[in-house]
């Protein structure tokens, strides 16, 4: 107990302790890319690339938009699919089958 008869606070240390290493210039540009392009500090991504994390790259702009229409893409063709259901069976199959096969390319992506 502090002198006053409060609890003593116990404070966040955080990483304290430094690592070094070797490294080329061009390995230390390729670090920092790979870093920036996953939204990490080069620390955080050294860390869990030595730990085996999983490091995700985060989408860039144009990836997004691409990502948006194939979205939208699918749910036109789900729509389109439940259209032709009674007119049309094979129709109706032929288009869920596009839009499950742009649903597993969104997957990928996320």
């Amino acid at each position: 107990m502090a002198p006053d008869g409060r609890n003593e606070k116990k404070r966040f240390r955080g990483k304290g302790d430094l690592v070094k290493f070797r490294c080329s210039s061009f390995e230390k540009k390729l670090l920092l890319i790979k870093a920036k392009k996953s939204g990490l500090t080069l620390s955080e991504y050294c860390r869990r690339s030595a730990f085996g994390l999983e490091i995700t790259e985060r989408l860039s702009d144009d990836q997004i938009a691409i990502y948006k229409t194939l979205l939208q893409f699918h749910n036109n063709f789900k729509w389109i699919g439940n259209m032709f259901r009674r007119k049309d069976p094979r129709l109706s199959s032929a288009v869920y089958k596009l839009a499950e096969e742009i649903k597993s390319h969104l997957q990928k992506i996320v």
